[in-house]
């Protein structure tokens, strides 16, 4: 947490271009004065201008308090996973929520007819994320699964992935977990899908899709194209 604190700090002033960089902080010192230092060192100003200082900071963050300190320090949060239909599971960590806060998650979209067809790729991620990505004991993405409603389900993607089964991973992944936190399916589902999204906090939504016909359908939708109509456009959809 400091660390990700001081790193904002240094970020900030440096694109503020106001003075020449300084912190003494725990993780991060500048100019640097830990054990090997020479002590000839002095802070420096940047000498690019940037055309925007006042340039939006977004974090990743999984954890709760990692989200709260996001709302805190951050201009923006970037969820891995995120479900319209479970946003009380980060609760607390929203409750400093402020105006123009940003929220953006990634999401992939699919516009096809078969939704389990559709939900193979986010499948495949999750089997690899949950199942793999940390220590059998430590895996921020199973934990945040778990804390989601699934933990039965996030112990044995992990337990069948460190074992080697990767297919069988991924077949455990729910595909009511899969369709939660991604836009798959006719377009009418995702139309139906997407008000979810709009209801919540969400203000900007990541997508990656397949092929260009899904980005179009989702621009329509969200009203960024002349044929979209919506009740609540979400600030920019992107891929």
């Amino acid at each position: 947490l400091t660390a990700t604190r001081e790193y904002v700090e240094v970020i900030r002033q440096v694109l503020a271009r106001q003075a020449p960089v300084e912190l003494a902080g725990r993780f991060h010192s500048h100019p640097y004065d830990g054990p090997d230092a020479t002590g000839l060192g002095k802070p420096l100003k940047p000498i690019t201008h940037p055309l925007r200082a006042a340039l939006p900071v977004l974090l990743g963050a999984e954890g709760p308090k990692n989200i709260a300190q996001t709302v805190e320090i951050a201009d923006g949060w970037l969820p891995l996973y995120w479900s319209p239909q479970r946003t009380d599971v980060y609760g607390a960590s929203l409750a400093g929520l402020r105006d123009g806060f940003m929220i953006a998650p990634m999401a992939r979209a699919h516009v096809c007819d078969d939704v389990a067809e559709g939900l193979w790729p986010v499948k495949a991620m999750l089997g690899f994320y949950i199942g793999g990505m940390g220590h059998a004991a430590r895996n921020f993405h199973a934990d945040l699964m778990a804390r989601m409603g699934f933990e039965e389900e996030a112990r044995r993607i992990q337990e069948l992935f460190l074992q080697g089964r990767k297919e069988e991973a991924v077949r455990a992944v729910p595909d009511a977990f899969a369709d939660e936190i991604s836009l798959i399916g006719p377009r009418a589902r995702i139309a139906e899908r997407l008000e979810l999204w709009r209801t919540g906090p969400v203000t900007d939504l990541l997508v990656t899709a397949p092929d260009p016909h899904t980005l179009r359908v989702l621009a329509e939708l969200n009203g960024d194209s002349p044929q979209g109509a919506s009740s609540r456009r979400l600030s920019r959809t992107t891929s």
